[in-house]
């Protein structure tokens, strides 16, 4: 009769406690808060800031575009180059303080982020000592039955107090531990977030340098066409008389070099046309100058066959990132100015790429590449500019086949109409592509 009634009690008293722990949960869970949009930190107001002073900047750098496309398309003369001068100090100037507030933003990233990190590392360690201090609350009372529990305490409230502080322990236990998850993932994106900011702003430190560095080669080239001309257009226009003469012949000079080139090209080798097999070296497109002009090259407009435009041309303005077509290692770089000058590439560099192809970026006004860097598609290898023989600030484009392609040697090829050697790309007539088969 004992041990029946033992039973009953002890089944009653669970059924009871059971119901009274469904109410108390089920209550628990009916309990509604109101959610409200957290307030913007001091550190989003001030990037916030920072993104809008851009966004206006970068209209302006549209106008300042705008107007040098304009010009580019003018008639050459002393006072259009004057204009270009110095419409592209003006953009570089802009560009600058663009450069300038990104870093502004960056930095302020960097300190939001490490403040992110700092409360969530902060938060772990206490999330770790409530789940501790839980843990051994739970050990203790576990340490007894639901009955001894009973039977030691004064009244059924007590009972029930220790029994539902066990119950809200382990769910303490579970929640902290979702959150303590949930806050390391958090801590590791913010900590990836950081680096990406870190290699971010070593880039933008960079870009930054180089813009200063074009802004004072600006200043340097004003002066030197207004010295060589004595601020006189008929003086201009006699010296770019003699240029574009000299440049008719060089290229004369060079086709007929070329002519007798032994490299052959393995077709084999070239990538099929199509779209997309090169990335296009320039953010914004604008074609100034096509390739080739032959009924030939017309019929067969992946072959160059020596006459006429042996790349593309793209109209950008000074200082603008010039980016490498694609994956592959620098053959060589640089400045037929040296040498023979305002007559041929200026400042080039050459790119042969994984695919068969090999592409000279020539008129740069900055090289950030040396030869033998391995280079991905997208990254910068220079800045556009107006070296060599140009009318107007450009990047000049040209596609080989790769294996067709050399430099030059130190006592290779010795230009007569310049009266010294020249180094440069050099390639049979054959292995001249048109770039807008592969982009």
């Amino acid at each position: 009769m004992s041990i029946l009634l033992t039973k009953t009690t002890t089944l009653f008293i669970t059924l009871v406690l059971f119901v009274l722990f469904f109410n108390v949960v089920y209550a628990q869970t009916e309990t509604t808060e109101t959610v409200t949009a957290p307030a913007k930190s001091a550190y989003q107001i001030e990037i916030d800031k920072r993104n809008a002073e851009i966004a206006q900047l970068e209209n302006e750098i549209k106008q300042y575009q705008g107007q040098i496309e304009i010009t580019s398309k003018e008639a050459a003369s002393l006072k259009n180059l004057i204009k270009q001068l110095d419409l592209a100090r003006a953009k570089l100037g802009t560009d600058i303080k663009i450069t300038e507030k990104k870093i502004s933003v960056t930095n302020t990233t960097i300190n939001s982020l490490g403040k992110q990190i700092e409360d969530k590392n902060t938060k772990v360690s206490n999330s770790l000592n409530t789940i501790a201090k839980n843990i051994r609350t739970v050990a203790e009372i576990e340490g007894e039955s639901t009955i001894e529990i009973m039977l030691s305490k004064s009244n059924f409230s007590e009972a029930w107090m220790t029994i539902d502080q066990t119950a809200q322990f382990e769910k303490a236990v579970i929640e902290h531990v979702d959150e303590l998850r949930e806050v390391k993932q958090s801590l590791l994106k913010d900590k990836l977030a950081t680096e990406t900011a870190k290699k971010g702003l070593v880039t933008l430190k960079s870009n930054l340098g180089d813009q200063k560095t074009l802004v004072e080669q600006n200043k340097s080239e004003k002066n030197k066409v207004l010295k060589e001309t004595n601020n006189k257009e008929t003086t201009y226009k006699k010296l770019l008389a003699e240029r574009l003469e000299k440049k008719e012949q060089l290229e004369t000079e060079i086709l007929d070099f070329e002519s007798k080139l032994k490299e052959e090209v393995d077709v084999s080798k070239l990538p099929r046309v199509g779209v997309g097999i090169l990335n296009w070296p320039v953010s914004t497109i604008r074609i100034t100058q096509y390739f080739g002009k032959t009924t030939f090259a017309t019929k067969n407009p992946q072959v160059y066959n020596g006459m006429g435009h042996n790349g593309v041309d793209f109209g950008i303005p000074i200082g603008t990132p010039v980016k490498s077509a694609g994956n592959g290692v620098v053959y060589g770089s640089g400045n037929t100015d040296t040498a023979c000058y305002g007559v041929s590439y200026g400042k080039w560099v050459l790119v042969k790429h994984d695919n068969g192809l090999a592409t000279l970026y020539a008129h740069l006004s900055m090289i950030k590449v040396s030869t033998g860097d391995s280079v991905q598609s997208g990254d910068i290898i220079g800045y556009s500019g107006n070296t060599g023989y140009s009318t107007g600030p450009h990047l000049h484009f040209t596609v080989y086949a790769a294996d067709a392609v050399h430099i030059s040697g130190p006592t290779e090829y010795k230009s007569r109409i310049c009266g010294t050697y020249l180094r440069m790309p050099l390639a049979p007539r054959a292995a001249y592509l048109n770039p807008l088969s592969y982009l």
